[in-house]
């Protein structure tokens, strides 16, 4: 029997375009979904190897049920040594649960396109980001940001406009993710025609978008890395 994962659904649909929760029921984990936008959560964390947070359509500093409950759950499963690993308001809900309420904040702008993500020295060694070489290549979208000066992050990688892509936790085995490295070429071109008045309201030029559609194979290396390690927790 495989480890067990704790998989949180955090958007309107339980089911992303990406379906990660799939994948990772693919690459041997017993994955339990709970649909956390909708007020679903376990009664216990007990027997979890693992917990996914994915993203939302709402920021972690909005005071709405599921999101405070989502807090209390991350500080209460990092007490417990949990792995977690969350993506785009899955990597802002840990940061603000860890880290302080005000560590996340509204941009003035959009960062969305596909990009190559820089690494800092620190990637080299770590976990979940060692398989990468000199930066992590994909699609990243998003109106709301983790800051970078904190003392218990560990930024791992950056953009030209947003300082905090990805980071770890103190040393612990509990890391955010800001873009989208879960979303397949295949599945980005029908993402980005599925949100394409969103898309285009912050600042996107679609076809362009749907013409640079990219597997970001290597950037997925990080989602393997972090199945494995629940798988031999």
């Amino acid at each position: 029997m495989g480890k067990r994962l704790l998989y949180l659904g955090n958007g309107r649909k339980f089911q992303s375009i990406a379906k990660l929760d799939d994948r990772f029921e693919a690459w041997g984990l017993k994955v339990d979904r709970y649909w956390a936008y909708d007020g679903q959560f376990p009664e216990t964390l007990k027997g979890y190897d693992g917990i996914f947070l994915s993203g939302s359509p709402h920021g972690a500093y909005e005071d709405v049920p599921f999101i405070l409950r989502e807090h209390d759950l991350i500080r209460e499963a990092a007490e417990l040594e949990i792995p977690m690993l969350g993506i785009c308001f899955g990597s802002q809900i840990l940061a603000s649960a860890l880290c302080g309420r005000d560590q996340v904040f509204r941009r003035t702008s959009c960062e969305i396109a596909y990009k190559d993500l820089p690494l800092t020295e620190a990637a080299r060694t770590d976990k979940l980001c060692r398989d990468l070489v000199d930066s992590a290549y994909m699609f990243v979208w998003h109106n709301d940001e983790v800051k970078a000066a904190h003392p218990d992050m560990t930024i791992l990688a950056y953009s030209d406009d947003c300082p905090n892509h990805i980071w770890r936790y103190k040393d612990k085995d509990i890391w955010g993710i800001q873009g989208h490295p879960e979303v397949t070429k295949a599945q980005a071109v029908i993402w980005f025609e599925e949100n394409r008045e969103r898309m285009t309201l912050d600042g996107a030029d679609i076809d362009d978008l749907k013409a640079q559609a990219h597997e970001a194979a290597e950037a997925k290396t990080m989602l393997t890395r972090f199945a494995e390690l629940v798988q031999n927790a």
